[in-house]
């Protein structure tokens, strides 16, 4: 029998010698089956919750006229609604933190609905933003719920296909959500696609009471036959050979936190103005830009595909092999925007660059942080995430009004070189801590 030590888990070194002799426990592997029906059900309420954040994107004129102000003004509500996600989550997850997770998620689903039938009923632009923000509250919550939720349901060496699946519903709220939600807009108007939106956040609450599990999200790791697999618990007799060393994890959760905030605002600050980039630097005729948006989002729901069947168990290689794609494809629509045999694939190549990154970040994030602090994490994840889409549009912004539209790229690529050199960093420094081993120091008994 091969006396190798088994990979670490949270930071603890196993050996099976260990193990067999000492009392030292783990958790063992679940038999069950993969919860495919549970993560599609993560999927959905994630579905609504990202059409609800960027509806107003494709709705801009007829927002804007209705409530007469600027086109700009209408568009800084996601804005409001991405800020409010930044400056609230940590604190909302605080404060819920012993609100049973399944409940916590059919809430802030119903409190989605209130606000997206109060931005329908909008009288004017004040009463709008006010709506915004209180979906703001409600999403920013409901990202430090359902970005660890996955981790609760599968064995640890599962969390990155669990993860592609459900954020699956975030990709398909851009090629499908948004669109339908625009068409449905124009077809009857802005307020009653709000309104229509709400009605089925309303029943995606209902369906998720109904089908998503249960999970005990304070276990923690003192627990016993935890799905998250690998938590060791100590027997009476057992100690650790020396002083605790320092615990890595929060370290390891703020280098993600900086790495998906860094990328984010490179993405938005790019993407936010691509369709102008599309029709003014590449040279689309406008009738062609909403095919090309969809083929952006066709290649974001392929790069789920991969994740769940490639690169969700190889992580850490995944995420660089995605920004390194990610970075070719930009720096190409930068330097050839007007060859479009060139272009155009190095735009899907974009699209499913990017795809890959949210998912395999977030897998990052489940594995560096023990199930205690999982849910505080996710709220920092999301509040980085959102710090990127509200500062990548910002920065955006600035560069159309001082450098013009060629200069985005060229900006996206110099942030994706910082991204990527802090993804070599963190892992060099994290790779530097020795391992905990831990020791029987009872009597032996005598055979």
């Amino acid at each position: 029998m091969s006396h190798e030590p088994r990979p670490p888990a949270d930071g603890v070194t196993f050996h099976p010698s260990l193990e067999r002799n000492t009392g030292l426990m783990t958790a063992p592997r679940t038999t069950a089956p993969f919860p495919y029906f549970a993560l599609v059900t993560v999927a959905v309420a994630i579905f609504l919750s990202v059409t609800t954040e960027m509806l107003p994107t494709g709705l801009l004129p007829e927002m804007s006229a209705d409530l007469r102000v600027s086109e700009s003004l209408i568009g800084i509500t996601v804005s409001v609604f991405a800020f409010t996600v930044v400056v609230s989550t940590a604190a909302l997850t605080l404060l819920t933190r012993r609100i049973p997770r399944h409940a916590l998620v059919v809430s802030v689903l119903l409190v989605l609905a209130v606000s997206t039938v109060l931005a329908a009923t909008a009288p004017n632009y004040a009463a709008l933003v006010a709506a915004r923000i209180l979906g703001g509250l409600a999403h920013g919550l409901f990202w430090s719920v359902v970005g660890a939720y996955a981790a609760y349901l599968v064995p640890r060496d599962q969390v990155g296909r669990a993860v592609s699946i459900s954020l699956g519903g975030g990709s398909l709220a851009f090629v499908l959500g948004v669109p339908l939600g625009t068409a449905l807009g124009h077809a009857i108007g802005w307020r009653a696609s709000f309104f229509v939106l709400g009605v089925l956040l309303v029943f995606g609450a209902g369906f998720v009471y109904r089908f998503l599990p249960r999970v005990d999200h304070l276990a923690g790791a003192a627990v016993v036959g935890t799905v998250t697999g690998g938590i060791p618990v100590l027997r009476d007799g057992m100690r650790q050979s020396h002083a605790p060393r320092r615990d890595h994890s929060a370290t390891a959760v703020v280098f993600v936190c900086v790495i998906t905030a860094t990328t984010m605002i490179g993405q938005y600050s790019f993407y936010t103005y691509v369709a102008p980039f599309l029709v003014r630097a590449i040279g689309l005729d406008e009738a062609a830009v909403s095919p090309a948006l969809l083929a952006f989002g066709v290649a974001g729901c392929l790069s789920l595909v991969l994740v769940a069947l490639v690169l969700g168990t190889r992580p850490r290689l995944g995420l660089m092999v995605s920004l390194v794609m990610l970075l070719f494809a930009v720096v190409l629509l930068a330097l050839l925007p007007r060859v479009l045999p060139v272009s155009l694939p190095a735009f899907f190549l974009w699209g499913l660059a990017i795809g890959i990154v949210p998912p395999l970040l977030q897998t990052r994030m489940l594995h560096a942080a023990p199930a205690r602090i999982r849910d505080t994490a996710s709220a920092f994840y999301a509040t980085a995430f959102n710090a990127g889409i509200g500062g990548g549009a910002l920065l955006g912004a600035i560069l159309l009004d001082t450098l013009g539209l060629g200069s985005l790229p060229f900006v996206f690529v110099g942030i994706l070189v910082l991204s990527i050199v802090l993804v070599i960093v963190s892992d060099a420094l994290l790779r530097r801590r020795p391992p905990r081993r831990l020791v029987d120091h009872r009597p032996s008994s005598q055979h």
